[in-house]
């Protein structure tokens, strides 16, 4: 007996299964895929979200064709709070980047293992001596330099593999640093923001994102369930942002500028023209100038700057203050 069950907390795994027994063959087909670490199958970023009922269901029907016996257990109640998810998520990048780092290490080790020995092996090579073909020693002669060859060549694909797995590590490392992240975050709040309004549409049966949703009770169960989630998500994440707040960092708004000002994005400076609910406008274009005016715009058109891209604020007398204290030269 087979068993595809899913939950919000273990996401979608097929049971009763053992290693050369077919069923994989049979599911990849649609959309499962086997994880190691747990040595099950099952689909791949389906835990914390609804079941993914088109691929269960073609894999229970693909497996009942094949002559398997196989039941599904759907459990959408069964879920864990956001906070622990997230911290678990954390914990799985640190673990990561531990191992990474750790192959990292051995690759780079072997590498540099490999280069010497192969240095110590051409050394052994005097100087300018060409291969003598004529010679009895030539075969050996030639294995010996092959072999040396090969060795360069595994000493330089171990340090790309180094490279590459330190990278890795990096990424790993850094990744709460970057899902935390003010800007990141507060992008995430405007999107679940809008998710949550369109939930509320649904449930008043009308149309929200180009379609509606079903109301039957199982519908309208899962838009409850929709519904509690997300707002537990944007409580997750309002926290991260007045934890944010707390240390200094500045949630631009509306409120914090007026025409005429110097807005900082990406580490430019950007003259503002106008000021909107969600935006600001600014001179468009690429201009890769420290400041762009609209004095000295290059470009005709004008751009959009969200709140959540600006990193800072200027008066446009602070501004021309600096701006002449740099053109300002010293008396001879």
């Amino acid at each position: 007996m087979l068993t595809i069950r899913h939950t919000r907390t273990e996401g979608t795994l097929i049971e009763g299964s053992s290693k050369g027994d077919g069923v994989y063959e049979i599911v990849r087909l649609h959309g499962f895929r086997y994880f190691p670490s747990i040595k099950a199958i099952g689909i791949a970023r389906s835990r914390d979200r609804a079941a993914q009922k088109g691929k269960i269901t073609g894999a229970a029907a693909a497996l009942r064709a094949a002559g398997y016996e196989v039941e599904t257990v759907i459990n959408e109640k069964d879920r864990r709070p956001f906070a622990e998810a997230e911290a678990e998520r954390a914990a799985r990048a640190d673990h990561r980047s531990a191992h990474y780092a750790e192959g990292a290490d051995r690759a780079q080790t072997n590498s540099e293992h490999l280069h010497a020995q192969a240095r110590q092996r051409r050394d052994a090579i005097p100087m300018g001596q060409p291969l003598m073909p004529d010679h009895y020693s030539y075969r050996a002669d030639r294995n010996f330099r092959d072999r040396t060859h090969r060795m360069e060549g595994k000493a330089v694909a171990e340090g790309e593999r180094a490279a590459y797995l330190a990278g890795k590590a990096e990424a790993a490392e850094n990744y709460e640093r970057y899902r935390n992240h003010p800007g990141t975050t507060l992008r995430r709040i405007a999107g679940l923001e809008t998710q949550l309004r369109r939930i509320h549409k649904w449930m008043a049966g009308k149309s929200a994102g180009g379609y509606k949703r079903s109301l039957t009770p199982e519908g309208v169960a899962e838009l409850l369930r929709e519904e509690e989630e997300t707002a537990e998500q944007l409580t997750y994440w309002r926290t991260i942002i007045a934890q944010a707040e707390a240390d200094g960092f500045i949630v631009y708004g509306p409120s914090h500028f007026t025409k005429g000002d110097y807005a900082q994005c990406r580490g430019r400076w950007y003259e503002v023209l106008k000021v909107n609910a969600k935006s600001l406008t600014v001179p468009g274009g690429p201009d890769i100038r420290r400041v762009i005016s609209e004095a000295e715009r290059v470009y005709s058109w004008n751009d959009r700057m969200p709140y959540d891209e600006v990193t800072g604020q200027m008066s446009a007398a602070r501004m021309q203050e600096l701006r002449a204290r740099k053109t300002e030269r010293p008396q001879e």
